[in-house]
């Protein structure tokens, strides 16, 4: 058995969610011994893809020519699609039928929670769907003072400085709004949002949140390696106030640093976080401020613990095996 994963456009999205699932898929089948390639040139059994473009539909078409099962990883919605870019919500009903379109078209589709799989259920799709984690890969985020140092030496911080953080794109979607008014009320705090998009994609009032934050919030960019790792190790918080996710990686990398989080109460978290077990929910800015405080002077206790055992479930281990279930079921259909 020999699956070709497929990633179009790889290096415009390679730092996006999307991006880091295709990576831990790698990861996971080499742990458990699946034979894959990504070149769809080479011979392989199962076309497993994860991206929706244009070319993604080629691929799909040359794969049942050749008889090859197809796994569709369901990594987007309509409901994420919406306010991300410029005319995202004009866009996301001609968004959604295409995503039914390409989706049908699979053996099995995958997708990483209870609440995306649910989504893609009422889309009307009669394909079979199962819920595998995108993974985390844990010992990247074992707490490691060099990082910790070079997170502090890259952003000036004193050794008392408190720090809040967050990960996402430019977008309505993720919070951002939300955050920067967080960090207005809380001017003491260290804020800084790592992540990037271009300005001119996203609506003039993202812009304009962007451009006009808070002086106590720091916009880097995309950085990686041993910066952002340390970030996670070493922030007082990991404030996610996202509107909708299928699964949210950087929160899984939150857990696996033992972080304490911060979140928006809504569905996707629902079964696996748990507010006051593992994780801290809130859905008002004035909530968020509070229980943020609350957390970063150590006022609620911590639930980082839990929080890390949340990320062990979904070890890039255990996803391997889970994939290699998915793949064998498929190649008896």
């Amino acid at each position: 058995m020999k699956v070709l994963l497929y990633f179009e456009a790889e290096k415009l999205i390679q730092t996006s969610g999307i991006g880091r699932a295709f990576m831990h898929q790698k990861e996971a089948l080499t742990k458990v011994g699946v034979e894959y390639t990504v070149d769809p040139k080479d011979n392989y059994d199962i076309l497993h893809i994860n991206t929706v473009g244009p070319n993604s539909s080629f691929i799909i078409s040359e794969a049942k020519k050749e008889g090859k099962k197809i796994v569709y990883h369901a990594h987007s919605t309509e409901e994420d699609f919406r306010n991300s870019f410029v005319l995202s919500n004009t866009l996301a009903p001609l968004f959604k039928k295409y995503l039914i379109k390409l989706y049908s078209s699979a053996d099995l589709i995958l997708t990483p929670t209870p609440y995306s799989k649910e989504l893609i259920k009422n889309y009307g799709i009669n394909v079979p769907i199962q819920d595998i984690s995108n993974g985390i890969d844990l010992s990247r985020f074992v707490y490691n003072q060099d990082k910790v140092a070079a997170f502090r030496r890259y952003f000036g911080l004193s050794k008392d400085k408190k720090v809040v953080i967050a990960v996402g794109l430019y977008f309505e979607r993720k919070g951002i709004i939300d955050f920067m008014k967080v960090a207005k009320e809380l001017s003491d705090y260290q804020f800084i949002w790592f992540g990037f998009t271009p300005l001119y994609s996203i609506p003039r009032h993202i812009q304009e949140a962007v451009k006009n934050h808070p002086d106590n919030v720091v916009l880097p960019g995309y950085v990686k390696g041993a910066v952002i790792e340390g970030a996670f190790m070493s922030a007082d918080c990991f404030f996610f106030p996202s509107f909708e996710e299928t699964e949210g990686i950087v929160v899984l990398e939150a857990l696996a640093a033992r972080q304490q989080v911060l979140i928006r109460d809504i569905e996707v978290y629902n079964p696996w976080m748990v507010d006051k077990h593992n994780c801290y929910k809130a859905d008002s800015v004035a909530d968020f401020t509070t229980k943020l405080q609350a957390i970063v002077e150590k006022k609620l206790p911590s639930v980082s613990e839990a929080g890390y055992q949340t990320a062990t479930i979904k070890s890039i281990e255990n996803v391997g095996l889970m994939l290699k279930t998915a793949y064998e079921r498929v190649m008896e259909l």
